[in-house]
């Protein structure tokens, strides 16, 4: 049976489209037993958190949108609810109004919850 991530941002569900990559593979078996991550705002417009391990990465020079979700040195998380030109590897989209992710991710610190689930 085919698996996908499911994200919770502070026990909230959240819809993701994500990327086909291997650095999504290498997330999705990271999340095979859960992944809690402790996110702390940075910059006014992300949530950065370090995974604990490092994933493969594709790097380029993009700049980002809202809802964004990036790996950052390849062992940081990025979800952005305003946008950077940076050097990221991208992981997936949250498919959530502008509003709507600074009301989820405008805190001191989130957490993030990546857990597998049918597809």
């Amino acid at each position: 049976m085919n698996k996908t991530i499911s994200l919770l941002i502070d026990s909230e569900p959240i819809d993701v489209s994500w990327e086909d990559n291997t650095s999504v593979s290498a997330l999705k078996k990271r999340a095979e037993d859960g992944l809690t991550i402790k996110m702390r705002k940075y910059g006014g417009f992300e949530q950065v958190g370090s995974l604990g391990t490092s994933l493969p990465s594709n790097d380029v020079n993009m700049k980002t949108e809202p809802g964004d979700i990036c790996l950052y040195s390849s062992n940081q998380i990025v979800v952005f609810y305003g946008s950077n030109t940076w050097d990221y590897t991208k992981l997936g989209h949250i498919n959530l109004s502008i509003e709507e992710l600074q009301s989820l991710l405008g805190e001191e610190a989130v957490t993030l919850v990546l857990e597998l689930k049918d597809k």
